[in-house]
């Protein structure tokens, strides 16, 4: 195998690629072996027609397609390491010469990870936030815990108040005209959830029960349905069922229940005490995201198209898995906002770019700094998945082959570069 290489433009190169004779004959009985079995001939059983016999009948071009792609791929592999590439996008094969008995010739055209040059990234001068828990932060934790420990109360001698749970039928017209997807039974409503259309909530208050009121609102000018949106909208509602919450008493008693401790005061020390450790934590992130802002901005880089839009249908993925997790996937939620899928990775397009930008700089400080993995960053970086996905470091360490322990070295590696520009910077 032999490659050449040729740059067509900044972080595209084109490589003009040779299969020997030898190794394309063996690609092509390879692509006889799986194609064999579709020919049916006179004079043999299906799939045991010879090569010959096949070739002379329909051409041996006939097994090209998949002789390329037996050959191509391993022959372009090698190649890019031969000449030390890092690609960064798949490559554009175009056939040259082939024939059987002779080389295979292909060019590969591919985008490259760009050159990095790095400005200042160590000793930066950035702006850190105090941490500070206030007595509100942490009556409003309070707030939450009460709320996780209230009951749901029926009641059936009074109308809706705001803040009551509501079981609503209800059915939406415009025009006079029942529209598609207007009409619930039995739909759970909180009053000043805002999660209805804005107005609707608000005209339930003093409702009485089983009886039909008439709402009146306005579809947003945003709204996904576009045959809805902007326009007036009627619905008749009738609330079957309101619930209210009881909230637990703030006393000793509630601090028993819900914690460790023995008295109130105890409890909210506590609170104070993981508040403040969250706000810290938050806040050396975001001080570790100013740092890498900073840093990458004095970076010189050209960085491809191409780096992006991976970077870009990777974020996407993450945010279909997140969406899954919450019981909603990707499509449901762009139909719900209204959106196509170009407007949402437009939308995403700048915050993907950074975060090329900054995984570029961490790996050009990495090698400006000669990191390498020590076994204690790597034990330490397997204790950190472990931790991630609840097992142990042996069992991640077992489901790692060579490839995955080397990601396992370059993560680590990525965090002491992260950890040495942060250490070193100045909080302004």
């Amino acid at each position: 195998m032999g490659a050449k290489m040729e740059q067509i433009e900044k972080n595209v190169v084109k490589l003009t690629i040779e299969v020997d004779a030898a190794a394309f004959e063996a690609a092509m009985e390879k692509s006889y072996q799986k194609n064999k079995g579709r020919f049916a001939l006179q004079g043999f059983r299906k799939g045991k027609a010879p090569r010959n016999v096949i070739t002379r009948m329909y051409g041996e071009s006939v097994f090209y397609e998949d002789a390329i792609n037996f050959a191509c791929p391993t022959a372009y592999e090698a190649a890019v390491e031969e000449l030390g590439l890092e690609p960064v996008d798949r490559p554009e094969i175009d056939v040259e010469d082939i024939g059987s008995g002779k080389a295979l010739v292909f060019t590969a055209t591919v985008t490259c990870k760009p050159e990095v040059v790095l400005g200042d990234y160590k000793g930066l001068k950035v702006e850190k936030e105090a941490v500070l828990v206030t007595d509100e932060d942490v009556e409003k934790e309070l707030d939450r815990v009460r709320q996780r420990n209230s009951r749901l109360v029926t009641v059936e001698d009074r109308a809706v108040l705001d803040g009551d749970t509501l079981s609503i039928d209800f059915e939406g017209f415009t025009d006079g005209v029942a529209f598609e997807g207007g009409k619930g039974t039995d739909y759970t409503l909180v009053i000043g959830s805002n999660t209805f259309i804005p107005g609707f909530e608000a005209q339930l208050v003093g409702a009485p029960l089983n009886q039909e009121v008439e709402v009146n609102v306005n579809f947003p000018e945003e709204y996904h349905s576009a045959e809805l949106a902007g326009k007036p909208a009627l619905f008749k509602v009738t609330v079957k069922e309101i619930k209210y919450r009881e909230m637990p008493e703030l006393d000793d008693e509630f601090a028993k229940d819900v914690s460790e401790f023995d008295t109130l005061e105890d409890y909210k020390a506590d609170l104070r005490r993981n508040l403040t450790e969250k706000a810290q934590e938050a806040g050396a992130r975001k001080f570790e995201e100013a740092v890498l802002k900073a840093a990458a901005a004095n970076l010189t880089v050209e960085i491809p198209d191409a780096m992006v839009e991976n970077q870009l249908s990777q974020m996407m993925r993450q945010f279909d898995m997140n969406l899954r997790y919450q019981g909603m996937d990707l499509k449901r939620y762009m139909q719900m906002m209204g959106m196509q899928e170009e407007q949402m990775r437009a939308d995403f397009r700048d915050s993907a770019r950074e975060q090329v930008r900054t995984s570029l700089l961490v790996e050009a400080v990495v090698k400006a700094e000669n990191l390498t993995a020590t076994d204690e960053m790597i034990e330490a970086e397997l204790a950190d998945m472990a931790k991630q996905y609840g097992q142990s470091a042996e069992e991640i360490r077992k489901q790692l082959d060579e490839h995955g322990m080397e990601h396992v070295g370059e993560n680590a590696c990525s965090k002491a570069a992260v950890k040495l520009m942060v250490d070193s910077a100045v909080a302004g």
